[in-house]
């Protein structure tokens, strides 16, 4: 299965309000190990960079002056992430970011590129209701070393989403590694480890009377826990 992890920063908080896409990243997992692909482009935005965004990812708009713009890299961009399921995380908001700037050019929108597009914020909010859940958050939990992550940037944040992803995940992976034996098989070693001499002893009838008595009680105090 091919996954690619996708991030994005921009000029400030809002497509609507004609914010950018300065930096985009992704970088491709295939069967759940890296393959060392990705694409990772700094993008020239035409337009003023939000104070408080540039202090989160340090980009300056004197650095974008030389670099491309996202039509020219577009091409290439859906070539990568063509078919692939697409992870990020706060999918909504890079998602609303890419599909604006492939408007502008019109080109199609990004769901319809990619087989499907999975939000890890979601996820993790699902599993770990109540807790923090940014990706610094999810790095600390899981042990992930993110302490190279001073500023945000695309290329780091995705290769780290990709380590917190395939965290999340290693119980379904150590779950579909014990699906691969058949049902037959599995039934073939039960019957093969199951003795054959044992002895088989009823309950009697007041034995079957205090069970019930028992369960009972059992819902009784149930009840009154709720």
């Amino acid at each position: 299965m091919r996954h690619i992890f996708l991030d994005t920063e921009t000029t400030g908080l809002y497509a609507s309000q004609g914010h950018r896409v300065i930096e985009i990243a992704a970088v491709e997992i295939i069967n759940r190990r890296p393959t060392n692909n990705s694409f990772h482009f700094y993008l020239n935005p035409d337009r003023e960079i939000d104070p408080a965004a540039q202090e989160v990812h340090g980009i300056t708009l004197e650095f974008l002056q030389d670099k491309p713009k996202f039509t020219e890299i577009a091409s290439d961009f859906f070539a990568f992430i063509k078919d692939a399921t697409l992870i990020i995380h706060n999918a909504p908001f890079d998602v609303g970011f890419i599909n604006m700037e492939l408007g502008l050019i019109e080109k199609p929108p990004i769901e319809s590129v990619v087989a499907n597009i999975i939000d890890t914020l979601k996820m993790a909010k699902d599993m770990r209701p109540g807790q923090r859940n940014s990706l610094d958050a999810l790095c600390r939990f899981y042990n992930i070393d993110n302490s190279q992550r001073s500023l945000h940037g695309a290329l780091l944040d995705a290769q780290l989403l990709a380590e917190v992803y395939l965290a999340m995940t290693r119980g379904q992976e150590d779950l579909m590694i014990d699906f691969q034996y058949s049902a037959g098989e599995i039934a073939s070693e039960k019957n093969a480890k199951r003795p054959t001499n044992l002895m088989v002893l009823k309950a009697d009838d007041e034995e079957i009377k205090n069970h019930e008595a028992y369960l009972n009680k059992m819902k009784g105090e149930k009840k009154l826990s709720w």
